[in-house]
């Protein structure tokens, strides 16, 4: 009788058991992290075209995981190479993980055509010939951005390599009312366009390149397509006496890597050149284009510097 009834009550607790937990509200999922506060572009790398004197055009964009809109952004525009594209400046220059770091916006945008090419000027390819609009595109991705996301008008800068490094110097010389600094890398202007350069107002300047650059020499020269180049000392003694900096430059050297620092020069600008001995058409501190190009030069990170310089040069 005992055992029946110990039966009984065992059998009656586990229905009771059952009944609670088929009461039970199920654990609710772990909260999702919370997007960053204003933006309506994802984080990361993504792709985006926009129509611009009648071709479509294409930028990638990326958006480092600390963004918020309550802190208006910097935005640096990085311009691929010749026969490159956007994925390809990515590459070689890093921007990614320094944005990542410094919570900075980076776009790529890409040039036009089958070749690829941006028009500086009278250079290069058929982006030159054709005479494409790229300052105007330019202007387009800036306004696409602004309307996007929280970008700080006074911080907006411009770099890029080799054919993107003359657009970059061609940006300095037309668009300084919304460029604040620039930073070509392993590139001069053609002459024609130097002697043109007209820029709004002191700009703050920081190049580089390698003396063993081959397809853009140091010294400059003359192209089978007959485009000739200013030497880099010619490039940087324009921005120098444009942007009112001491005539002599502070040197420092280390290793293969010189350095001259021109300031203090007017409206807090300043003019900076590194130089590589030895250095190939490449990107310091990066990876290299292609093993024809050459291997860069890893004593020094152009983009590391690069940052360092625009984040101390925003719009006066």
């Amino acid at each position: 009788m005992k055992s029946n009834l110990r039966r009984i009550v065992f059998l009656w607790g586990m229905l009771f058991l059952a009944a609670l937990a088929c009461g039970k509200t199920p654990a609710a999922p772990p909260p999702s992290p919370p997007a960053p506060t204003g933006v309506s572009l994802p984080v990361g790398d993504s792709e985006h075209t926009l129509v611009y004197a009648g071709l479509e055009r294409s930028y990638v964009l990326h958006i480092p995981p600390g963004y918020e809109s309550s802190h208006p952004a910097a935005l640096v525009l990085a311009f691929h190479g010749i026969t490159l594209d956007a994925y390809e400046m990515m590459r070689i220059s890093g921007f990614d993980a320094q944005s990542d770091a410094a919570g900075f916006i980076v776009a790529y945008p890409n040039a036009s055509g089958e070749q690829k090419s941006w028009n500086g000027g009278h250079c290069c390819g058929q982006a030159a010939r054709d005479n494409v609009d790229d300052l105007g595109f330019v202007r387009a991705v800036i306004e696409e951005l602004s309307a996007s996301l929280d970008i700080d008008p006074k911080r907006i800068y411009a770099t890029g390599f080799s054919n993107g490094a003359i657009l970059t110097y061609r940006l300095g010389c037309e668009m300084a009312d919304q460029i604040a600094a620039i930073a070509p890398v392993s590139a001069t202007p053609a002459r024609e366009d130097w002697e043109a350069c007209q820029p709004s107002r002191p700009l703050p300047v920081i190049h580089f390149h390698g003396t063993a650059d081959e397809p853009n020499p140091y010294e400059g020269g003359v192209t089978p397509g007959g485009v000739q180049f200013v030497s880099v000392e010619e490039a940087i003694r324009f921005w120098v006496d444009f942007d009112g900096c001491p005539s002599e430059a502070t040197r420092s050297q280390s290793g293969s890597i010189i350095h001259d620092v021109y300031a203090p020069c007017r409206a807090g600008a300043s003019v900076e050149l590194y130089t590589i001995t030895g250095g190939k058409h490449a990107w310091p501190g990066g990876e290299a284009v292609s093993r024809r190009m050459g291997e860069p030069n890893m004593e020094i990170s152009a983009t590391a510097l690069i940052w360092e310089f625009f984040l101390a040069h925003p719009m006066p």
